[in-house]
């Protein structure tokens, strides 16, 4: 043999033809999963098997029988996944809404059939938008619970596991809606999985944990969404455009004040976790937290701020039982700085429910001013009036949210909540970045982690 057949047979070998034929098996694959939404696992099999058969093809002879072998397999796969309402695994079924686009499957992580934000506002906002999205699963803590959350909320499968859940093929989004602390857990098993991960506020359990979750989810290439769905809000969306179309001019100071409804002088026994600190849904991380998204998502990030943080109420009782608890967690913050922009900003929010003003929020400008008002301290949950005034008027008058803003049907707790997933969708199908991702949510936790430390050394703190 020749030097030249020699370099040619190194040039031209199962394997080396092998490698080539795998990188256009690689193309074609990488096209389809992005139609199907196949696992990237089994894409890379059929990649390699698509490689592998093609090249045994080229080679001729009785190689023929085995590619034929490994095409036919192949097919067999394909065939199976394209079928638009097909079994994946064993595990529930793909339907299309009338668009003819997939409907997105979701899995609730803490779907207590008894009480809890995922039975108030999750499920009712999901069911809402059933020609987006469909839960295909549930799961809790415990066997019984798992089985009467199934049937109350009529669902295929529920386990009392996280990871059975996550694991599963027919579901795409990961809801975690249980308690602060096993945020951290439970986002890290979904991410892992491949998921898409819709995370409820406050991201983490403090800053670090919160950046955690979002160097996880930016490595892992999918969407992760943390529930700050203050901004959703009919009247939030409508007062950032009215910003952003110079409704009041140039923005020259806002202020916000606003009850943190809980953190009073009762609580109820499942919200009793709240008054520590340790846990980290305090009134500064919730009530507050959320408030100060909705200012920010509409006015531009902080760029300075002093904060002094106390707390007045020593102790809380438990309602229904009135048993007495230490409190450990402060119920009065005030914050004040400037924004990016320049203008001047005030926050306070108080522990309990206030006789007068629960929440008023401000935005003065150079050609009007406007104001939001609401029942309840709660940004993302109460429903928000909005008022305004420009030029020569000489009050403000009531300017309703049009109907534009309202992208899910009214249904009291849940309505916010439902707007962000009318949002998830968008983003989930067309890439967009409409709702807060998990680096949205490590802002707001800097911000937080700012207010914390002023508060504690007494030193204005510059972000960003």
């Amino acid at each position: 043999m020749s030097k030249r057949e020699r370099k040619f047979q190194v040039r031209d070998s199962p394997a080396v033809r092998n490698g080539r034929y795998k990188d256009v098996g690689i193309l074609l694959i990488q096209c389809y999963v992005a139609w199907t939404g196949i696992s990237s696992a089994r894409s890379i099999s059929f990649s390699y098997g698509l490689g592998y058969g093609l090249s045994l093809y080229q080679l001729g002879g009785r190689q023929n029988s085995q590619s034929l072998a490994f095409f036919k397999c192949l097919i067999i796969c394909f065939c199976k996944d394209l079928q638009p309402r097909c079994s994946l695994q064993g595990q529930g079924t793909t339907t299309m809404n009338k668009s003819g686009d997939k409907k997105i499957r979701v899995g609730i992580i803490g779907a207590n059939p008894d009480r809890g934000w995922a039975a108030e506002a999750h499920i009712p906002a999901l069911k809402s938008l059933s020609d987006d999205f469909e839960i295909t699963a549930l799961s809790t803590s415990r066997r019984e619970s798992a089985d009467a959350a199934r049937k109350l909320f009529g669902v295929p499968v529920a386990f009392d596991n996280y990871q059975d859940l996550v694991n599963r093929a027919d579901v795409d989004v990961v809801a975690i809606t249980v308690k602060v602390p096993y945020h951290l857990e439970l986002a890290t098993a979904a991410l892992n999985a491949g998921k898409a991960v819709y995370c409820e506020w406050p991201l983490g359990n403090g800053l670090k944990e919160a950046e955690t979750l979002a160097a996880l989810a930016k490595k892992k290439g999918v969407l992760a969404v943390a529930g700050l769905q203050a901004r959703s809000a009919p009247s939030v969306a409508y007062v950032h455009d009215l910003i952003k179309q110079g409704y009041v001019g140039g923005v020259l100071s806002t202020s916000l004040i606003g009850s943190g409804m809980g953190w009073g002088p009762t609580v109820e026994p499942f919200n009793a976790y709240t008054n520590y600190k340790k846990n980290g849904a305090t009134m500064l991380s919730i009530a507050l937290g959320h408030a100060a998204d909705a200012l920010c998502h509409c006015l531009g990030e902080v760029r300075e701020l002093s904060a002094t943080i106390t707390m007045r109420r020593k102790s809380f009782m438990i309602k229904g039982t009135g048993e007495s608890k230490h409190m450990n967690a402060d119920d009065q913050v005030l914050v004040s700085g400037l924004l990016e922009g320049g203008a001047a900003f005030s926050i306070h929010y108080r522990g309990g429910v206030s006789r007068g003003t629960n929440l008023l929020w401000e935005i003065n400008g150079t050609e009007g001013d406007l104001q939001l008002t609401a029942a309840g301290g709660q940004a993302q949950i109460f429903e928000m009036t909005v008022r305004g005034g420009k030029g020569a008027q000489s009050s403000l008058e009531v300017l309703p949210v049009p109907e534009k803003y309202r992208w899910s049907p009214p249904q009291g707790a849940s309505t916010n909540v439902a707007q962000a997933y009318a949002l998830f969708a968008r983003d989930y199908r067309e890439g967009t970045h409409l709702c807060p991702t998990f680096d949205d949510a490590v802002t707001r936790h800097r911000m937080l982690d700012a207010i914390e430390t002023a508060a504690a050394t007494g030193q204005r703190q510059t972000l960003g």
